[in-house]
């Protein structure tokens, strides 16, 4: 097998078979065909299209689906730490004592990052669901249990108070309107002066090469999202109330991390 090849196996550190199976599985493969029409038509469902409701949904209904999804989402998670931790290397985290992980799935970024820094407590906020089967989460493998919680809820509706909340692959799944609600819960609840931190794919400008620019594509076709510049970022959080504080980037520039404060 060759050395990428290797990235299939599902013990290997690095492991991308999980993402593989979702993006080449039967449900995501099937979405691309509505792009013509969605394009003709403007409506962004092809889930709707497909499967008679959006993803999250579908979800809910079909568990084969939802055990293939939550598996690329932890197959992700190694990469991006990578990246995420590395892009914040520089950042002085000294008045941050609380972050607060919104849709954090089950638990491993955040629990990387408690690893990295000994002073922070977590809270994980995920859906029920997610987080039920306590063998999956990741806070006693990696030895932060005693910092980190996991709290059931609804990012729709409300956010635990924290210092700083982090969402990684999470305002890239909704519309405009959708990311504003979810941004003005945790400046409710965020305590003076304190921030939050968007982990994405950010767009770079017209004419650089990206990953971000195609996975755009599958974000118009898989749910109400999509990928954004660091301007449109900025804008989300401004209209949300938050101040811009500046974004920072791993040196491959694969995800950046856009950095807002509560005034």
């Amino acid at each position: 097998m060759t050395e990428t090849g290797e990235l299939l196996r599902s013990d290997h550190p690095q492991t991308l078979r999980g993402v593989t199976l979702l993006e080449e599985g039967p449900e995501h493969y099937a979405l691309w065909k509505h792009l013509p029409a969605m394009v003709r038509d403007g409506k962004q469902n092809a889930f709707m299209r497909e499967f008679g409701r959006m993803a999250f949904d579908h979800a809910v209904r079909d568990g084969g689906y939802a055990e293939v999804f939550d598996n690329a989402m932890s197959s992700y998670s190694s990469a991006q730490a990578e990246w995420v931790l590395s892009a914040l290397e520089p950042y002085d985290f000294s008045k941050i004592t609380h972050v607060c992980d919104v849709g954090g799935g089950h638990g491993y970024m955040m629990c990387r990052l408690l690893a990295q820094y000994p002073h922070l407590k977590g809270t994980v906020l995920e859906r029920a669901e997610v987080i039920a089967d306590s063998s999956r989460l990741w806070a006693r493998k990696l030895g932060v249990s005693d910092r980190c919680r996991y709290v059931a809820g609804d990012m729709f509706k409300a956010a635990p108070s924290a210092d700083g909340y982090m969402m990684k692959l999470i305002l890239h799944d909704w519309n405009d309107d959708e990311c504003v609600r979810i941004l003005e819960n945790q400046l409710e609840t965020a305590t003076p002066g304190g921030r939050v931190f968007i982990i994405e794919h950010v767009i770079p400008e017209p004419g650089i090469p990206h990953f971000a620019k195609l996975f755009d594509i599958h974000m118009m076709c898989w749910g109400t999202g999509r990928e954004r510049t660091e301007e449109e970022y900025a804008a989300l959080l401004k209209k949300a109330g938050w101040k811009y504080v500046a974004t920072w980037f791993p040196p491959s520039h694969a995800m950046g991390v856009v950095e807002g404060a509560k005034a």
